[in-house]
């Protein structure tokens, strides 16, 4: 699995329950038509949560992936530098810089 991964782009999607259980996922509503929508493309961390980014995080390091973070922004309710701003400020915290300690409780 370590090799699989080469490139990482942070991207976000909001499910709106309702449309979806009506309309299915297989969007064929226009972009700009949010509120119809079942799934829409959000900023980082407004799709969703904290607790599911900080996994993906864990997830990459614990795979030993060491890349960038490609922020993807494609939220129509953000401007570009809003977007990247907030997605920037969601995901620093959650980034680990040092090396992992020895494991001494094993």
């Amino acid at each position: 699995m370590k090799s699989a991964v080469y490139h990482f782009h942070a991207k976000d999607t909001r499910v709106d329950t309702f449309n979806a259980a009506v309309n299915g996922t297989l969007e064929t509503t226009r972009y700009d038509d949010i509120l119809s929508r079942g799934w829409v493309f959000r900023t980082v961390g407004y799709g969703n949560s904290e607790a599911e980014w900080k996994a993906i995080i864990s997830t990459l390091r614990a795979i030993g992936y060491d890349g960038s973070i490609s922020i993807e922004h494609e939220d129509a309710l953000m401007s570009v530098e809003e977007g990247l701003e907030k997605a920037i400020d969601f995901l620093k915290p959650m980034l680990m810089y040092d090396s992992a300690a020895q494991m001494w409780w094993v």
